[in-house]
């Protein structure tokens, strides 16, 4: 389960996401399924839309094999992270360039969309398995980033 995000955190988010032009706080805590047809009306042709690509929830249920990680966000939406890949993703109309892979312990996957804007998710056990880490960090076409940690801890 989702650790509460301290207030401060949603706010540097985002106006990570503001940067990207169409999002608001709101496009954060919603699916990007959600996102994308909110903003789909809204926004300009040539604006970054990379956020569109963070799925965000306050349970995830994790299945791993041996060439992909499964992570389900509140039993509603599945992202696949395939080991190694690189490979063109898309939600709609929108496209970006994701690569997946392994940084010691840490599961990278870096999504890039064609106007430059950047999601990078790291992953990473801690407390013997017993809590999830998950750095997301947003990177503008001004290569500022703003980051945050969510934190979740095992369901018994």
């Amino acid at each position: 389960m989702l650790r509460e995000i301290d207030p401060s955190d949603r706010r540097r988010m985002a106006q990570a996401m503001g940067d990207s032009r169409g999002a608001s706080t709101a496009d954060l805590y919603r699916s990007s399924r959600e996102a994308h047809s909110k903003i789909r009306s809204k926004r300009s042709r040539n604006s970054g839309l990379v956020y569109v690509f963070l799925e965000t929830g306050k349970a995830l249920k994790i299945t791993q094999t041996p060439y992909a990680l499964f992570i389900s966000f509140d039993r509603s939406v599945v992202e696949e992270f395939r080991f190694g890949e690189m490979r063109m993703i898309s939600i709609g109309e929108i496209e970006a360039q994701r690569v997946t892979g392994w940084e010691g312990q840490q599961l990278v996957v870096e999504t890039l969309d064609k106007d430059g804007m950047k999601l990078t998710e790291r992953f990473d056990l801690a407390d013997g398995g017993k809590t999830l880490h998950r750095q997301i960090t947003f990177r503008t076409k001004k290569l500022e980033e703003e980051t945050i940690v969510q934190v979740f801890d095992k369901a018994d």
